[in-house]
């Protein structure tokens, strides 16, 4: 029912440009936002192109057919643009494309990927109309709507003589939905290019609510709790020279982190897989392990993994410590130790964020879209664009296609939006310009 009201909502929103209120934009803002509904049928071709090319994160020669069909596109706006080998991380690699201007500011990072999470095995390959607006297709809204959405408002910008005076980097990456490590090598040029940046833009879908955008992401990060005890037999379980044994002590942790962290607000985490048992073999790269244990044997191994999300970075440290010291804390004869691991790091909402949020809210207001209001971080996954948070003065994500269902094979996109929100982000970085 939420994806049927977002639907019917997205319809009465993105009702074209007849809406537009004009007096409220100035003459190159009305020239950009014509040029997007003129060329919005073809822009709608390269969109379908790009959906039927399988782009799944380990089909390494589709993830570079997708870059190779855009980055023409980039080319012909004066970009610098070309193909970022990945095979150091394992990954089919990015597509980078940079349009440096000396003394240009503020300079711009706009935040696309390549790929989806259908592999060349998935039943789900190709676009399909639904009626009513919506489209299903892998990878619609995560996120080939919106690498073409970047490209039509760089367009815009180029068809009314903005484009030449804006300092804008793109970044595409080719393994957003299963990143390549190190990640200091995966997510090594996207980096680099927010140390150069001043402003990042992500064009992921959002929570699928056109009128919503992120200014936060949670982080996304792993942690692996290692716990061994005395083994003895059972009937022995909890004497002085014995003690509780590993799982009972893997249960004393989890049961810490649960009732003693959970009140954390937008705090999540949570434990994906526990084995425990006499032996215990555990593979973390495929995500398996294997145990053999007797019921009248006290457990010697127990292994626990699980992710953990924070809204900012100060939050993660501290709940990280606070981990460490309830698994710290252990029963007679047993011990514990507790890791984490790299991984996506948050996007706190930041107040240069919500500055960039009021320029782009006030630009939707403009064009007649409506007010954009800031996405619950509860309700955004991790992105691509928090790699940036500790770089950039300011950063906004969700400026993608609106659409429903991602990471399914009913994904879907809602066909106005690229029209709508091509609109939105050509008016928001030439507002940027104008300031």
């Amino acid at each position: 029912m939420r994806h049927l009201f977002l639907h019917s909502l997205a319809l009465i929103l993105l009702a074209g440009p007849a809406i537009l209120s004009a007096a409220d934009l100035d003459s190159a803002e009305q020239e950009m936002a014509k040029f997007i509904d003129d060329t919005n049928a073809s822009a709608m071709e390269l969109l379908i192109e790009t959906i039927n090319i399988n782009s799944g994160t380990m089909n390494f020669p589709g993830v570079r057919a997708v870059a190779e069909k855009l980055i023409p596109e980039f080319s012909a706006l004066g970009f610098n643009a070309r193909f970022r080998d990945g095979a150091a991380w394992n990954r089919a690699g990015h597509l980078i494309a940079e349009h440096h201007v000396e003394g240009a500011e503020p300079k711009l990072l706009l935040i696309g990927h390549l790929d989806t999470v259908f592999e060349l095995d998935s039943p789900f390959q190709e676009y399909e109309e639904l009626g009513g607006g919506v489209a299903r297709g892998p990878g619609i809204s995560d996120m080939k709507g919106g690498n073409i959405i970047m490209l039509q408002a760089l367009r815009a910008l180029a068809a009314v003589g903005e484009l030449e005076n804006m300092d804008i980097t793109v970044i595409m990456t080719g393994d957003e939905e299963l990143s390549g490590r190190p990640l200091s090598l995966s997510k090594g040029d996207l980096i680099s290019a927010a140390e150069y940046a001043d402003i990042a833009l992500g064009f992921e879908n959002g929570d699928g609510d056109p009128g919503t955008a992120n200014i936060s992401r949670r982080s996304s990060s792993g942690w692996t709790l290692e716990v061994t005890g005395r083994p003895s037999h059972s009937s022995q379980v909890f004497r002085e020279d014995v003690g509780a044994g590993a799982i009972y002590e893997a249960s004393r942790i989890l049961m810490s982190f649960y009732t003693q962290l959970r009140s954390e607000e937008l705090l999540t985490f949570n434990p994906g897989r526990i084995m425990g048992g006499t032996s215990v073999t555990h593979d973390a790269a495929s995500n398996s392990g294997t145990t053999f244990g007797k019921n009248n044997v006290v457990a010697e191994t127990a292994i626990v993994t699980g992710d953990i999300r924070a809204v900012s970075p100060e939050q993660l440290a501290r709940v990280q410590d606070a981990m460490r010291a309830l698994a710290a804390d252990n029963l007679p004869h047993t011990s514990a130790t507790l890791s984490f691991d790299d991984g996506y790091p948050p996007l706190a909402p930041t107040d240069g964020n919500r500055e960039l949020l009021a320029i782009y809210s006030r630009a939707s207001q403009d064009l007649g879209y409506g007010a954009v209001v800031a996405v619950n971080p509860l309700f955004a996954g991790a992105a691509d664009v928090s790699f940036t948070a500790a770089h950039v003065d300011k950063a906004i994500d969700g400026l993608g296609m609106s659409g429903s269902a991602g990471h399914t094979v009913e994904e879907t996109g809602i066909l106005s939006a690229l029209l709508q929100q091509a609109k939105r982000a050509a008016l928001l970085m030439y507002r940027l310009y104008q300031r």
